[in-house]
């Protein structure tokens, strides 16, 4: 049984968003909630209307939609009648979950799956009274919100659970919607939740306990400890401070009393209080940070957790922070409240995570995915146990008067929760046995690819990795995987020695973003020193290499995810085929810096509109489709979007999972090799002085609307000069497109406005809006 339809009742925040998860792999869902009050819309109806107004996006492109059947419950059951899979995102209430239960039993096409997106309801609770038909059909799958964004996908069955139902569910979350599926066991608040809200709980507590301010606390429980940016309170915010106390009753109520989080469960007044007037979060008038409107504009503010009232953000100035640099125990080792927190918050979390780890989970392996997949830890508890090592954590442990896991004791006297075995890792099992970890068929990482391997070439820029099979994988090592002259070294050595010994290239990495361009930096110290020659040099040379990539001897197969922009679109541009991750986010950018892309950007972007079936035939149409896009230095909100706008063609493929991206890559490549030919020169017909006339009767509307600058009107004029064909009409070879490029590119570049511009990019990673 393949799901080939899905429904979801519920359309609450996480019920609309599992929905629109769904439409986004392309995959009809059926919505069904109450009937709208007074006649108005039905709440599933009204749910849609909400994704598709949502920041950020829920859909990965606004047509995924229509693919989202809205319904009553009352009155459409029916409409999951043949449905593969059914999904309960009902309030926490275990009465009317079982109400939903009975009603779907009437309905549910023989062998269809039923799942609950409970978040702290064990299984045994939900199934107790039900047909044991039913029960074998039934499963936990928990989402995480947002469903698009976040990748874990909890997964509770038992013992009657169907295998074959239970494996279909588990490759469609895994394949199809991209999740990264953690098994649990069936206990309260699973593993992520479970580890996550007493986490969360521990730091307010401690945090108000030594008296630090929010931008404290969240300074050491963020990127110095390897969680998320946001730090603790900015975390709470975003989930919702309503829901903390929900989290931690329900747990309560079915945990233990001997549990470590009766402990600290108590809710300040503080909290209580901001819940009662309204603040919970960025889904209502804030929480411990806040967008304050006024006359004078936004300006953020956050909680003085002392006074309880709002102020202007203060910079952190702990000396812990900076002791942070040289390491996590030095943190932890610091005496200031910012060490001592760090301290109370972390061990205390990660002793609790290792006495309870063999009753949450089958491995440490698992929980520790769950962690980073869940809250986005950049580390597992266990992986960060590993990185403070055993034996300092269990003295200082002893020196506090906390007691020591039994697991903890055990990794002391083994040498740790993981170690590396060849070309693969192993994993303390609960018996103090090294496990292999294993991984789902299919799955393959370049970090799988490097264990106990050499690159095959290396530079400051960028390494060749053999990821077998005839292929290599090159990958960029610069900051933000920003391009420069030793990654297009890189690249023309790849395309002169690859056919001696492979057959295929793909292009990839394991960074947040494929590539955030050019090296500014180049350019402006280039500028600054008047040094024109080498900026032309530059151009010429980026133009060069992407010219050999695209017409090298063998296939080149891009594979992004996270942003591609600038001189990264233009890389994947010239590539024979793109395997993108769905979470990509393309664009030729140039014109926001007062530039226009130049390593052939105009020109593969003004091929692609040309070689569009579905656009009108002549020489503007493709000129006028290729110019907006560069001119508003637009940026795809997903692959699908990146489609859309021409950027991909139909012959491009969409990968849903990152973890799968590499082998998807590989495979296309390798399908490509059998009777490959480079891509053969195009003739472009282009409109020359005419079609760049119309284009600047737009240029100039939008300037004397001011919504323009002069330097804006003067890049967007020479972006029409370039892709219209120069001063010349008719035939236009890429070679020519190329020399426009150049020479637009380098006159700008000449400009004291671009260089303003340009200077506020690196200064403020932003381009500077006028």
């Amino acid at each position: 049984m393949a799901i080939r339809k899905v429904g979801v009742i519920g359309a609450g925040v996480m019920g609309a968003g599992i929905a629109a998860q769904i439409s986004n792999a392309r995959i009809p869902v059926v919505l069904l909630d109450r009937a709208g009050e007074n006649g108005g819309p039905n709440l599933a109806k009204q749910a849609i209307g909400k994704l598709l107004k949502s920041k950020p996006a829920a859909f990965m492109s606004r047509r995924n939609a229509r693919l989202i059947t809205p319904g009553v419950l009352e009155q459409e059951l029916e409409l999951l009648a043949d449905a593969d899979w059914i999904i309960e995102a009902v309030s926490e209430d275990l009465a009317l979950k079982h109400a939903i239960y009975q009603k779907i039993a009437t309905i549910r096409k023989r062998g269809a799956m039923v799942s609950s997106n409970t978040s702290t309801i064990p299984l045994r609770a939900l199934v107790k009274g039900l047909p044991r038909s039913f029960q074998r059909n039934f499963l936990i799958t928990h989402f995480f919100n947002p469903p698009r964004y976040m990748r874990l996908l909890e997964v509770v069955s038992s013992e009657k659970t169907s295998i074959r139902g239970l494996e279909e569910v588990l490759h469609f979350a895994d394949h199809v919607l991209g999740k990264g599926v953690v098994r649990c066991k069936d206990t309260p608040g699973f593993i992520a939740n479970r580890i996550g809200g007493f986490w969360l709980q521990c730091a307010l507590l401690e945090a108000l306990e030594l008296g630090l301010t929010v931008e404290e606390a969240d300074a050491v429980c963020g990127r110095p400890m390897g969680f998320p940016k946001t730090g603790v309170f900015g975390l709470m915010d975003l989930i919702g401070l309503d829901l903390m106390p929900h989290i931690l009753g329900s747990l309560c109520s079915l945990l233990p009393q001997e549990d470590a989080l009766h402990a600290i469960s108590d809710i300040p007044p503080l909290l209580s209080g901001l819940i009662e007037r309204g603040y919970t979060g960025r889904k209502g008038k804030g929480g411990f940070y806040r967008l304050n409107v006024s006359a004078k504009g936004r300006h953020k503010e956050v909680l003085d957790l002392q006074g309880g009232e709002y102020r202007r953000p203060e910079k952190p100035r702990l000396e812990s922070l900076a002791a942070a640099k040289s390491g996590l125990r030095a943190l932890l080792e610091h005496p200031d409240r910012g060490g001592q927190y760090a301290s109370r918050v972390l061990l205390r979390t990660l002793v609790y995570t290792a006495s309870l780890a063999s009753e949450i989970a089958d491995d440490i392996a698992t929980i520790d995915q769950a962690m980073r997949l869940g809250y986005n830890w950049r580390y597992g508890p266990f992986e960060l146990l590993d990185r403070l090592g055993a034996n300092w954590l269990i003295e200082r442990l002893e020196s506090e008067g906390i007691a020591i896991p039994p697991a903890l004791k055990k990794s002391a006297e083994v040498g740790g929760f993981y170690k590396k075995k060849g070309a693969g890792h192993q994993y303390l099992d609960a018996n103090g046995q090294y496990q292999k970890s294993t991984r789902a068929s299919g799955i393959y990482t370049l970090s799988d690819a490097k264990l106990g391997a050499k690159p095959v070439a290396v530079n400051a820029g960028a390494k060749l990795w053999d990821i077998g099979d005839g292929v290599l994988c090159l990958e960029f090592c610069s900051k933000m995987n920003s391009l420069d002259p030793d990654i297009l070294g890189m690249l023309v050595q790849t395309v002169a020695d690859l056919p001696r010994s492979h057959q295929a290239l793909v292009i990839h990495n394991e960074g947040p973003n494929f590539s955030v361009g050019a090296n500014l930096g180049l350019l402006l110290f280039a500028s600054n020193i008047a040094a024109w020659s080498e900026v032309e040099g530059l151009v010429k040379a980026g133009q060069d290499t992407y010219s050999a990539l695209k017409y090298a001897p063998f296939p080149v197969v891009g594979a992004p995810a996270g942003m591609a922009l600038g001189g990264g679109c233009e890389l994947l541009l010239h590539c024979d085929a793109i395997q993108a991750h769905s979470e990509t986010y393309m664009g030729l950018v140039e014109t926001g810096v007062g530039l226009v892309p130049a390593w052939g950007g105009c020109k593969e972007l003004l091929g692609r509109m040309s070689r569009d079936p579905r656009r009108p035939r002549g020489p503007m149409p493709p000129v006028q489709g290729a110019f907006e896009p560069i001119a508003e230095a637009r940026v795809s909100t997903s692959a699908a979007e990146a489609r859309e706008g021409g950027f991909l063609r139909p012959h491009d493929r969409i990968s849903m999972n990152p973890e799968r991206l590499l082998a998807d890559a590989k495979a296309l490549a390798l399908s490509l090799v059998p009777k490959y030919k480079p891509p053969e020169l195009f003739v472009f017909q282009l409109p020359g002085p005419s079609g760049r006339a119309a284009l600047e009767l737009a240029i100039n509307s939008f300037h004397r609307r001011r919504l323009a600058t002069e330097h804006d009107v003067r890049v967007a004029s020479k972006l029409a000069w370039v892709l219209s064909g120069g001063e010349q009409e008719g035939p236009c070879t890429e070679a020519q497109l190329l020399a426009l490029e150049r020479s637009a590119f380098v006159e700008l570049a000449r400009h004291p406005d671009t260089t303003a511009r340009v200077e506020y990019m690196l200064e403020n990673g932003k381009p500077l809006r006028n």
